[in-house]
């Protein structure tokens, strides 16, 4: 099995003076994920090399046992030191895309038409695929072969609004991720802020927040290993992975058909 992940180029945090990036546990806990079960990783961003780190997700309050292991593994930091040019990635050659967040990719993922096309290309090839967080974002623009919303009508969730409030930067982010989705037509699920929430609807796979980057990850591996027998009512995960995804929809809110 041969997974992609899509990181952030962007390190500029609006117009605050200060750096962002990728936020470290959404990379390193799916990672792990993937390694641990045996797949090859492959690392990419828009303009290749080493993708920006958000500093604060290094910070001690927000380290994880899962960040101090990518930090300690020669072969992940290397794999990070040399990530391949998204522009060079050929959908075909992967099972699956995975997009970690952080607030990088507000300024270049959610609008790079490399990553949309690339998108656009898994949902075409019927494969299952995840966002988490602010990556959801990268949702609002990818379609279907028809050209309609790929996001239309489906479950999804992704950084909330009130978690954007509580950490301060819903004046500097180009949009809310949450408020964006539902103007896009999909239903917006969403538990209290910084809870594991993940959604599967169809072939995509969504994460909250950063503590639901890991349970994403291990939903994409059972949606592959379940080779498309994935759940479509109510953007819902298989029965089995309830428990341990915290994936029961409360607070679900929706637009009308034509409100975007």
């Amino acid at each position: 099995m041969k997974i992609l992940m899509v990181l952030t180029s962007h390190d500029e945090l609006g117009n605050t003076g200060k750096k962002t990036g990728f936020w470290l546990e959404e990379l390193a806990a799916p990672y792990f994920v993937f390694k641990d079960a045996g797949a090859e990783i492959v690392l990419a961003s828009p303009k290749g090399g080493e993708p920006p780190l958000d500093p604060k997700s290094n910070e001690p309050s927000f380290r994880t046992d899962l960040t101090r292991r990518f930090e300690a593994d020669p072969a992940a930091k290397a794999q990070l030191a040399s990530t391949v040019r998204l522009d060079t990635v050929r959908q075909g050659d992967y099972d699956s895309v995975f997009y970690p967040g952080g607030h990088g990719p507000m300024w270049d993922l959610v609008d790079d038409k490399t990553s949309t096309v690339l998108l656009e290309s898994f949902v075409a090839a019927g494969k299952a695929f995840a966002v988490v967080c602010h990556s959801s974002g990268a949702l609002h623009r990818v379609k279907t072969p028809d050209g309609t919303l790929f996001i239309k009508g489906k479950t999804v969730t992704g950084f909330t609004n009130g978690e954007e409030e509580e950490v301060g930067l819903t004046k500097v982010v180009p949009f809310l991720v949450e408020d964006e989705l539902l103007n896009c037509g999909a239903t917006f699920s969403k538990v209290k802020n910084w809870d594991v929430h993940t959604v599967a609807d169809g072939q995509l796979i969504t994460g909250q927040n950063p503590a639901s980057s890991g349970p994403a990850a291990s939903l994409l591996l059972e949606m592959l290993a379940g080779k498309g027998n994935w759940p479509h009512a109510h953007g819902r995960a298989p029965q089995a992975s309830l428990a341990n995804h915290a994936a029961v929809n409360t607070g679900v809110q929706q637009l009308g058909a034509g409100e975007f």
